[in-house]
């Protein structure tokens, strides 16, 4: 434990009244004496950082101002922070009851995850490695050295809070400020943390395991609370958001939790009907093309598609028919055409009338393929 500071001026050996060089003088005297280089021991060192310590403050004439005021002690009078807390209620003109704490809550993070279209119908699971804040090992995030503390601050008297007289339309007032020698926190740390600098935290990298949900989106984010990065001080982790992005697949295509995909027919199964047996991405999946089938033509696999994210149940499948005309016949192929086409007593081709649905169907169907 670092010993508490006595009188700055008694550690320097010199009478409240001593002048700026007399200061310096004892100052440098007592640190030929004690510096570590000088004298090895234990207690010379613990007294160093006494006599630097109370050098840093009364060689600085506004500290010393401070300090010879007492802090908050001795300054009476009613304070700026107290008309605001009485006309407009606490708090109201940053006025805080205490020193504020090291520990501060960590910052969130965010992190992009790809995931394939086969993962999304089921959810799945996922190790991600992050670069993150952890707490510190060495000091567990206390921000000192092994076996040392933080000491109460002798400007402010631990409270975190300097007064200093303002004149205003009021008249003179006092006005509260944050410790400039603690930043607020009533304490200073003598022997930082070699390993994080006083930080309480240190960059590492760490493993979390993630179960992503079924029916994820592209844009959508997960939010993982206190997966985030450790705060100063070893605060509190923040959140880690999650956005996901669905990467394409080149056979299926998605609308809402519904899959898509097309199926090519040769112009003789579209005639004449046939059965066929699919790959989709849960298994195989039988499908029946009617007789006559035409282009555009929709084929539904009930539940078949994405599980829903939220509830259960899942979308369908939805096929759209493609049917292919061969671009080139032998002889023998082309005269069984024509024997069909003499067989058959079709219009020749012409317009017919405007049909709306069949190009949204159109639209719909390979719009985003």
């Amino acid at each position: 434990m670092a010993p508490v500071a006595a009188d700055h001026y008694e550690t320097l050996g010199v009478s409240r009244e001593a002048s700026q060089e007399d200061i310096k003088k004892a100052y440098r005297r007592l640190a030929r004496e004690l510096h570590p280089d000088v004298n090895p021991s234990a207690d010379a060192s613990e007294r160093f950082k006494l006599v630097t310590h109370a050098y840093d403050v009364l060689s600085d004439p506004q500290q010393r101002r401070q300090y010879d005021l007492g802090g908050d002690q001795g300054m009476g009078g009613f304070g700026f922070g107290d008309i605001f807390e009485t006309f407009f209620g606490a708090g109201a003109g940053g006025r805080t009851s205490g020193p504020r704490s090291r520990k501060e809550r960590g910052q969130d993070a965010l992190l992009r995850v790809e995931v394939d279209l086969d993962e999304v119908m089921f959810g799945t699971r996922r190790d991600l490695e992050v670069n993150t804040a952890v707490v510190c090992e060495t000091c567990e995030g206390s921000c000192c050295a092994p076996g040392t503390s933080p000491v109460r601050c002798d400007i402010c008297r631990g409270t975190g809070q300097v007064q200093r007289q303002v004149r205003s339309l009021l008249g003179t007032v006092m006005t509260s400020t944050p410790c400039g020698t603690c930043r607020g926190y009533g304490s200073v740390i003598p022997s930082p943390c070699p390993t994080c600098n006083a930080q309480g935290r240190v960059r590492a990298s760490r493993v979390i395991p993630v179960d992503i949900p079924a029916g994820v989106d592209t844009g959508l984010r997960l939010q993982m609370p206190g997966q985030g990065e450790v705060g100063p001080a070893g605060g509190p982790n923040g959140d880690l958001f999650l956005e996901i992005k669905v990467r394409h697949h080149d056979v299926f295509s998605r609308e809402g939790d519904d899959l898509l995909a097309t199926l090519e027919v040769s112009m003789a199964d579209a005639i004449l009907g046939a059965d066929a047996t699919l790959s989709a991405l849960d298994g195989e999946v039988a499908v029946e093309v009617r007789q006559g089938a035409q282009s555009g033509d929709v084929i539904t696999v009930k539940d078949r598609g994405i599980q829903h994210l939220r509830g259960s149940g899942r979308g369908d499948l939805r096929i759209g028919i493609q049917v292919v005309t061969p671009q080139k016949l032998n002889s023998r192929e082309a005269e069984l055409i024509r024997q069909f086409k003499g067989s058959r007593r079709d219009a020749a081709p012409r317009f017919a009338q405007f049909q709306q649905g069949l190009f949204a169907k159109l639209r719909d169907r390979f719009v985003g393929f």
